[in-house]
């Protein structure tokens, strides 16, 4: 089995589900249901950071990271969690290269919450339709007017380009991702295996 390998950006502050969540979707993708215990998921997983140093999160939790900037390897899939160290990271030239590097060699770049502002910031949105967290769909409409903001939908697939609303739709995200590589059916299989709704309706969860 060929497996994809999905990188996962981490910077202190990062909201917790905004990584854990496609984390756990993608590490509990099997291909066979019936061999869930004995064959591996078909995505490898790597967080990588910009230094090898232990990354505090916005709840506290603290995350080594598997592979820095220099060291990480070729990746398939690109995420880009969000939170409230997004705000410190928009100003990281390092992080803000690093991503633009990266885009041109992965085949999906995905973001959750706020993590669009950092693809936004890099020029990577330029052109296409994109999403965030609820809070923050007036600042990504403001600061990038190259961008279509999406205000009433859940997650946004525009091309190889997949970005997400807040928090919990990282897991939608990936779910959908999930099921450009495999098929909905096993998309549906890993939400059911996490007792987690799969998500027919792709409207935004809260009022805005």
């Amino acid at each position: 089995m060929e497996r994809k390998r999905v990188g996962i950006v981490l910077f202190d502050a990062v909201e917790v589900l905004d990584f854990c969540g496609p984390y756990e979707v993608f590490s509990a993708v099997r291909l066979d249901e019936a061999k869930r215990r004995e064959e591996p998921s078909p995505f490898e997983l790597l967080l990588v950071a910009e230094k090898s140093d232990t990354v505090t999160t916005s709840g506290g939790m603290r995350v080594t990271p598997d592979a820095t900037f220099a060291t990480c390897p070729r990746l398939d899939v690109l995420v880009v969690p969000g939170g409230w160290g997004t705000r410190r990271e928009l100003g990281n030239p390092a992080m803000l290269q690093w991503l633009r590097e990266r885009n041109a060699h992965v085949e999906t770049l995905a973001s959750v919450c706020t993590g669009a502002m950092l693809l936004g910031s890099a020029g990577l949105l330029d052109g296409l339709h994109a999403t965030t967290h609820w809070r923050s769909l007036d600042w990504m409409r403001d600061s990038f007017p190259a961008v279509t903001v999406e205000y009433g939908r859940h997650v946004v697939e525009d091309g190889r380009v997949v970005t997400s609303a807040g928090i919990s739709a990282g897991i939608d995200m990936a779910l959908k991702v999930v099921a450009r590589y495999h098929g909905e059916e096993v998309a549906r299989a890993t939400a059911r295996h996490m007792e987690y709704p799969y998500p027919d309706s792709n409207a935004r969860r809260v009022p805005l």
